[in-house]
């Protein structure tokens, strides 16, 4: 039996993503993730990697580039503000097809709002991380656990699809304790011909670039880019889909807030309400089909978040807006209650 560990979500994540293959880390501090880049800071040199704190968020990310173009397996993290910096350097990693893991422990915004846990932002990580035409992978943990697992599924599927990868968490998830267990890593083969790395007169020199002068050129590539999104969207969507069989109501929520919001769930189905719970893992891509499929006897969605309704838009689209979509959140660095989401499932229900 693998062993399990008592560990906080932020170290619990570090150390997975050393077990991973991560060789370099470049970062700066900011609450509610320092606990990763400390962790890292302690062990990284001990595992064969180099840890870097940088003089700027800004920096920490082009270093990333850096150290992605040679092939190497690397990684950044910070919260929010700090996201909105490395936004330029991760379109520029993005525009140069190279592989990386990006960890966003939310807090409350915009500006530097408060160091409580937000989900506040969705729409950066899924619709506008940075200038361009451009996805990154986004997943979204809802438990210690799936930090750690999705870390490792991040850079493998970063690796696959050529692309950054996001971990979308919270500072809920960064600074709770569970116990979680490692999994067996089993390394990715995947081809790092392009990486430059080193030719030694064996092949042409590659480069790395996300400069292209001529248009057609540019359109081009990013038009090779939307073929792969087109493949990843079919096939790398991931969700949980919970006692929505018979759901008339079906609650959508995504990471810590899908906690409280399956606890409202179990509440409501013990008071007779047919109502389910469904939790995107990926976020980009979203998971449309899973969505149609767990709705099927729905007459009403609620989107709980922790945010002013961020995830809206996408339950609408992937339902083609044929239910009618409610929503309930606290924002600023609140955190939902169970009885609050509860109350809300109560008050759709007797509208029916």
């Amino acid at each position: 039996m693998a062993e399990r560990n008592l560990m906080k979500g932020n170290e619990a994540l570090a150390e997975a993503a050393m077990r991973a293959g991560c060789k370099c880390f470049f970062g700066y501090p900011i609450t509610p993730q320092t606990e990763i880049s400390a962790y890292l800071a302690k062990y990284m040199a001990k595992n064969g990697g180099l840890f870097l704190q940088a003089e700027s968020e800004l920096a920490a990310i082009n270093m990333v580039l850096g150290a992605a173009s040679t092939g190497t397996r690397c990684m950044t993290s910070s919260s929010s503000p700090g996201i909105s910096l490395k936004s330029e350097g991760i379109s520029y990693i993005a525009a140069s097809d190279l592989p990386c893991v990006i960890i966003n422990v939310q807090r409350g915004g915009p500006g530097l709002g408060g160091i409580q846990p937000s989900q506040a932002d969705y729409w950066q990580a899924t619709k506008g991380l940075g200038h361009g035409d451009f996805h990154v992978l986004v997943f979204a943990p809802a438990s210690v656990q799936e930090m750690v697992d999705m870390v490792v599924k991040a850079f493998d599927k970063a690796d696959e699809y050529r692309m950054p990868a996001m971990i979308l968490a919270d500072g809920l998830l960064g600074q709770m304790m569970e116990p979680i267990t490692f999994p067996e890593i089993k390394p990715l083969e995947v081809d790092k011909s392009w990486a430059t790395n080193g030719h030694k007169n064996k092949r042409e020199h590659n480069i790395i670039n996300s400069l292209f002068l001529t248009p057609e050129v540019l359109e081009n590539s990013v038009i090779d880019r939307y073929q792969r999104y087109e493949k990843i969207e079919s096939e790398e969507t991931d969700a949980e889909v919970y006692l929505c069989d018979d759901a008339e109501i079906v609650v959508c929520a995504f990471g810590a807030t899908a906690r409280v919001a399956k606890s409202a769930v179990n509440s409501a189905r013990e008071q007779g309400i047919k109502v389910g719970l469904f939790r995107p893992k990926t976020l980009w891509p979203f998971p449309k089909q899973e969505l149609l499929d767990a709705t099927k006897c729905a007459k009403n969605l609620l989107s709980v978040e922790m945010n002013m309704g961020q995830m809206i838009d996408d339950i609408k689209l992937a339902t083609e807006c044929k239910i009618p979509v409610s929503f309930f959140g606290r924002t600023g660095g609140v955190i939902p209650k169970p009885s609050e989401v509860l109350n809300e499932i109560v008050k759709i229900g007797g509208a029916e």
